[in-house]
């Protein structure tokens, strides 16, 4: 798949759909810090985010409307799609018919369905479109990666992840929304970064249960979900999103025939682009202090002192920017492919499907 035709001494061109926290948090610090990558146009109606993206990025351009950048899709190389759930089919479609390579952030749709024909459309057109699942390049999960790699864990049999938050009060917004046009709720926020992990590391599924609740006062959608996938090569994932956890619990638990893997904490990327760092080069980025490093071994918990620490790879968010630049080029691979998100949105799917029924689905 190509891009524009942008050649290789220019830095590609990018439109930025959406400067809420997805696109002025992740994506637009992400795209400027990348080599090769110039953000050239931010799309947004709301008049303070348009003077934060002026502050933030004086050079750039800001545009009322998403039309004004399929009007420039010749000047332009690619467009990312960071604004809320219910519009990044129409917007991702749009902008391949405009002739736009894409980068959608997730879910990239309601549905495995919509998911799968933007694949189509994109395949059709000869253009890029990729799913930002920028949790694959967390810290934790890279260094599991690297454990699986080593066989140092022996078979897996169970996975364990949580992304658990303690939010007793609603916030509002989009997110909290129980209108299903607005694909809102834990299940596809966080669940879209759980599944898709899990996939990633031990392969497609074919059985799932979930367990979804609404436990907040005044809450419209799901905010304390659980998921239970079992994969095709026998490993159970138990996937934990939730608002309302008081207490948090690890982040991963691997247990495997020879040994397990605990580690406690989120990656701080996040926490370090919110408060206004940025990638650079020659700093250190996405790394974290040895005491949360996570500890492998057998027989006794790592909170009593069990195990072996286990030094933590660097976090690397930037290498999603940086290997869509190259694809673009025609240098390397599409990083997340939309049908490796539509097979997670199989899972989604089959989870709300056995929360609401109580039983377990079977995947073809």
């Amino acid at each position: 798949m190509t891009g524009t035709g942008t050649g290789t001494g220019s830095p590609l061109r990018v439109g930025l759909v959406g400067y809420g926290l997805a696109g002025s948090v992740f994506h637009a610090p992400l795209i400027a810090a990348t080599d090769g990558l110039t953000l050239d146009t931010v799309t947004t109606s709301h008049p303070e985010r348009r003077a934060q993206a002026l502050a933030e990025f004086p050079d750039v351009r800001v545009a009322a409307s998403p039309d004004e950048l399929w009007e420039r899709a010749d000047a332009l190389d690619l467009v990312v799609v960071a604004s809320p759930n219910k519009t990044h089919v129409p917007m991702a479609t749009a902008a391949l018919e405009a002739g736009l390579p894409v980068v959608v952030d997730k879910p990239v749709a309601g549905t495995a369905a919509e998911a799968r024909a933007l694949a189509a459309l994109a395949d059709e057109r000869g253009l890029l479109l990729s799913v930002f699942q920028n949790r694959r390049w967390d810290n934790d999960f890279l260094t599991l990666r690297r454990l699986l790699a080593s066989g140092e864990l022996g078979d897996v049999q169970r996975f364990e992840s949580r992304f658990e938050r303690w939010r007793p009060q609603l916030k509002g917004g989009w997110r909290e929304s129980g209108a299903p046009e607005e694909i809102g709720g834990l299940l596809y926020d966080l669940g879209s970064h759980v599944v898709d992990q899990a996939l990633v590391l031990f392969g497609p599924a074919v059985r799932v249960y979930a367990e979804a609740d609404v436990r907040r006062p005044g809450a419209e959608t799901d905010d304390d979900t659980f998921i239970a996938v079992t994969h095709a090569n026998g490993v159970r994932s138990h996937l934990y999103m939730s608002a309302t956890t008081a207490q948090l619990g690890p982040r991963f638990r691997v247990l495997g025939s020879s040994a397990g893997f605990v580690k406690y904490g989120l990656d701080p990327q996040e926490a370090a682009l919110r408060e206004g760092r940025r990638p650079a080069p020659g700093v250190p980025w996405g790394v974290e202090t040895e005491s949360l490093w996570g500890r492998l071994g057998a027989g006794e918990s790592p909170l009593t002192g069990g195990g072996t620490p286990v030094p933590t790879v660097p976090g690397d968010y930037p290498s999603y920017y940086a290997a869509i630049a190259s694809a673009l080029r025609g240098t390397g691979e599409n990083p997340v492919t939309a049908l490796e998100a539509a097979a997670a949105l199989d899972v989604l799917e089959a989870a709300r499907r056995s929360a609401r029924e109580g039983a377990v689905v079977e995947l073809g």
